[in-house]
C-alpha cells in the first residue's frame, strides 16, 4: 500500500472503493467527499492514513467516522430541522380553500 508522506510529495487520492460491500462503500463515499474538500496536503495525507487502517480492519465504523469527523465542513451542518408544527382545524383549512378558489375564479 502507500507509505507515509513526506512534506514535498502530494498525497494522492485512494482508489480502494469497494461497491459490494456497503459498509466499506459508505465509508469511502464519505472519505471521497472529505478529501475532495480538504485543501491541505498534510490533511489529505491524515485522512489518507485514516482510510488505510479503516480498509486493512484496525479500526471500527464509529472510530473511522470519529476521526473522520475533525476533517468534514459539512458535518452536523445540514440536519437542523424546525421542532414547531403549525397546524388547524379542518373547518378553518376549509374555509381558506374556498376563499381562495373563490378569488381565482373572479380573478379571472
Amino acid at each position: 500500500m502507500e507509505k507515509e508522506k513526506t512534506q514535498g510529495e502530494k498525497a494522492s487520492k485512494l482508489m480502494i472503493d469497494k461497491p459490494s460491500d456497503f459498509v466499506f462503500h459508505a465509508a469511502y463515499i464519505a472519505y471521497s467527499k472529505t478529501w475532495d474538500d480538504t485543501p491541505s496536503e498534510e490533511d489529505r495525507a491524515k485522512l489518507n492514513t485514516i482510510m488505510l487502517s479503516f480498509s486493512e480492519g484496525k479500526g471500527d465504523q464509529s472510530s473511522f467516522y470519529s476521526q473522520l469527523s475533525q476533517f468534514r465542513k459539512d458535518f452536523n451542518s445540514g440536519f437542523r430541522v424546525s421542532s414547531k408544527i403549525r397546524s388547524e382545524r379542518k373547518r378553518d383549512w376549509r374555509k381558506r380553500e374556498q376563499k381562495r378558489a373563490r378569488m381565482s375564479r373572479h380573478k379571472r
